[in-house]
C-alpha cells in the first residue's frame, strides 16, 4: 500500500518528527479538555482556484496542468446549534485529509492503514470521538478577528482543529489551506521556493478572508506550526495588514538560514507581536541517536534579531515537536526516549491553547486583561516553571520618523499641526522634520480636491519651522491658487519672492495674477 511518511519525514528529522522506539498513545478529545468560549463553532471546508498559477495531481499520471487548487478548512463564530443536530466527528476531519492528500475515493476503514497513523484500537476509537464543531451552520452576528493558519511540512488545513474550534469559540475566524507542494502535492527539494508558494498560498487566504462579511479585516494575525512558522514570516514581512504572529515551534528557530533565503525576509521587518511556544530540549540521547545539532536547544537566531517588536518565548517541558498539532497529540506514536505522559502533553497543549488566546486578545483585541496573562510570569498564571518557561523581549527604541509624524496628523485631519509638533518634540527631542518631506506630503494633499485644506495646514506648519525658505512659500501660494484663493496666493508668492529675488516662478505667477 501507498505509504506517505518517508517523504514527509524526511526534512523534519530535526524536529523530532522522525521517532524510534514507539509507544501507543492513550489520549482523547474530552481529556485535553479545551475549555470553549460563549460561540457555538461552525466548519465549512471547500476548494477554490488560483487561476495564476498550475499544478499537477501526483498520482494520477496524467501530468494534466491545471489552475492551483486551494483547499479550505473555515472555523467560525457561529449561532446557538438547533436542537438535534449533530457535531463533526473526527472522521469528518479525516475525510477532509483525504481529499488534500488525492486519495478522495479511498474507503474510510483504510483511512489509518494509508496515511500517517497506525491502525490501532485507540486510534480507530479517535475517529468516532465528537468534536464541538458544526457543519455549514449560521455565522453568529457581527464583525470577527480572523486568524490564517498555516500547518506543517505538507499537512492537512485540519492537522490543529481543536485549536481552531477552541479560537472561534472565543470569537475568532480561523482559516486554513493544506501546505502543498509548488507542482504537486509534494515538496520538492527546493525547500526556499516551497515555503514561498506556501506564503503565496497563505496570502491566497488573506484575500479569501477578506470576502466574508463576518470578518474584521482590520484585525488580522498569523498562526503556523512547524513549517508554517517559516512562510507566515515572509507573509507578515510583505503584508501590513498582519496585526500579529503566533509560532508554535515555527521551524523559523531551527532554519534561520532557509528565510534568509528569501529576498522578502528582514528582521527589522517584524514590527508586530510575536510568540514563539518551542517543544522541551531534546534528550542527549535523542541528539546523539538521530546526528541532531545540540545548539537547537539554546539558538534562536530570529528571536535575537528581532527589534522592532515584543517578542514572547515560551519553552513547554512536556512537548515534544509533533505535540503542538490536534493530530500529533490524538494519533502520533510515543517516543520513549523522551515523550511524556499522555496526561502531561494534553495538559501542555491546553496551556498552548490558553497561551494563544490570551496572546491574540492582546494583539488584536486590545484586551489589557490578556495583555497581563501573557507578560505575567508563567508561576503567575497557575503554571510552575517546570511546565513552562518564558523570556519577554521589548523592541529597541527607534527614531521618530516622518512617517511617524504623518500617522499622527492624518489621524487628526492635518488640524492643531503646531501644537502636534510642540508634543512631538518634547517626547522625542532629536525628532528632526525634514522641509523637503513637508512640501512633498503638502504639495499631494493640495492638489487633491478632497484634501487641499489639509495641504495648506501642512504649509502653514512648514512655513513656521522654515520661515526664510522661499520653495515652501511658493507651494503655499500655488496651493492657494489652486483652491481659489487669489489674494493669499498672490501674498505668498510675494513672501516667497523676497526671501528669493530669482524665484522665477514666482515672478511669472504675480505677472499673471495682476492681469
Amino acid at each position: 500500500m501507498y505509504n506517505q511518511s518517508s517523504m514527509r519525514w524526511t526534512i523534519l528529522q530535526i524536529l523530532m518528527l522522525c521517532q524510534v522506539s514507539m509507544a501507543i498513545a492513550q489520549t482523547s478529545l474530552d481529556k485535553i479538555n479545551l475549555e470553549n468560549g460563549k460561540y457555538s463553532v461552525g466548519f465549512c471546508h471547500y476548494t477554490t482556484l488560483d487561476s495564476t498559477r498550475t499544478y499537477s495531481r501526483a498520482m494520477d499520471f496524467t501530468n494534466k496542468k491545471v489552475a492551483r487548487p486551494i483547499s479550505i478548512s473555515l472555523w467560525y463564530p457561529a449561532e446557538q446549534i438547533a436542537d438535534g443536530k449533530e457535531p463533526l466527528q473526527v472522521l469528518d476531519y479525516l475525510e477532509i485529509l483525504k481529499e488534500e492528500e488525492e486519495w478522495e475515493h479511498l474507503p474510510n476503514e483504510q483511512i489509518l492503514n494509508w496515511f500517517y497513523y497506525r491502525n490501532t484500537p485507540a486510534n480507530q476509537k479517535h475517529l468516532a470521538e465528537k468534536t464541538t464543531a458544526y457543519a455549514k451552520v449560521e455565522p453568529a452576528k457581527g464583525k470577527f478577528p480572523v486568524i490564517v493558519y498555516a500547518p506543517s511540512f505538507q499537512a492537512s488545513s485540519i492537522e490543529n482543529f481543536a485549536l481552531c474550534e477552541y479560537l472561534a469559540s472565543h470569537g475568532f475566524v480561523v482559516i486554513s489551506s493544506l501546505s502543498r507542494g509548488t507542482e504537486t502535492r509534494w515538496f520538492s527539494n527546493n525547500s526556499a521556493k516551497e515555503m514561498e508558494t506556501q506564503a503565496r498560498d497563505m496570502e491566497f487566504l488573506l484575500k479569501e478572508a477578506g470576502k466574508l462579511p463576518l470578518v474584521d479585516y482590520d484585525k488580522i494575525a498569523l498562526m503556523g506550526f512547524s513549517f508554517g512558522g517559516l512562510s507566515n514570516t515572509i507573509v507578515q514581512n510583505r503584508n501590513d495588514t498582519i496585526k500579529a504572529i503566533v509560532s508554535l515551534d515555527g521551524t523559523e528557530r531551527y532554519q534561520y538560514e532557509l528565510l534568509e533565503q528569501s529576498p522578502f525576509f528582514d528582521a527589522a521587518k517584524i514590527d508586530v507581536p510575536y510568540i514563539h511556544m518551542a517543544q522541551k530540549d531534546i534528550p542527549d540521547i535523542v541528539l546523539k541517536e538521530d546526528n541532531i545539532d545540540a545548539e537547537l536547544n539554546t539558538k534562536f537566531q530570529l528571536y535575537d534579531s528581532i527589534t522592532q517588536a515584543t517578542s514572547y518565548r515560551l519553552k513547554f517541558h512536556d512537548l515534544t515537536h509533533s505535540h503542538f498539532s490536534t493530530l500529533g497529540i490524538l494519533f502520533a506514536d510515543r517516543d520513549k526516549r523522551q515523550d511524556k505522559t499522555d496526561s502531561e502533553i494534553m495538559e501542555s497543549y491546553k496551556w498552548v491553547a490558553a497561551y494563544t488566546l490570551h496572546f491574540l486578545n492582546a494583539s488584536l483585541n486590545n484586551n489589557q486583561s490578556a495583555l497581563r496573562f501573557i507578560e505575567n510570569a508563567p508561576s503567575e498564571n497557575g503554571v510552575t516553571n517546570s511546565l513552562i518557561t518564558q523570556s519577554i523581549k521589548r523592541p529597541k527604541k527607534r527614531a521618530f520618523t516622518f512617517q511617524d509624524f504623518n500617522d499622527l496628523a492624518s489621524k487628526q485631519n492635518y488640524k492643531n499641526l503646531p501644537q502636534l509638533y510642540d508634543s512631538i518634540v518634547k517626547k522625542h527631542p532629536a525628532s528632526k522634520i525634514q522641509e523637503g518631506n513637508l512640501n512633498l506630503l503638502g504639495l499631494q494633499l493640495v492638489f487633491n480636491p478632497d484634501t487641499s485644506s489639509q495641504g495648506i495646514e501642512v504649509f502653514e506648519l512648514a512655513t513656521i519651522l522654515f520661515p526664510n525658505s522661499a520653495n515652501l512659500y511658493d507651494s503655499l501660494a500655488e496651493g492657494h491658487l489652486f483652491m481659489g484663493n487669489t489674494e493669499k496666493a498672490i501674498d505668498s508668492f510675494k513672501k516667497s519672492l523676497a526671501l528669493n529675488p530669482q524665484n522665477q516662478n514666482a515672478a511669472n505667477r504675480l505677472e499673471q495674477l495682476k492681469k
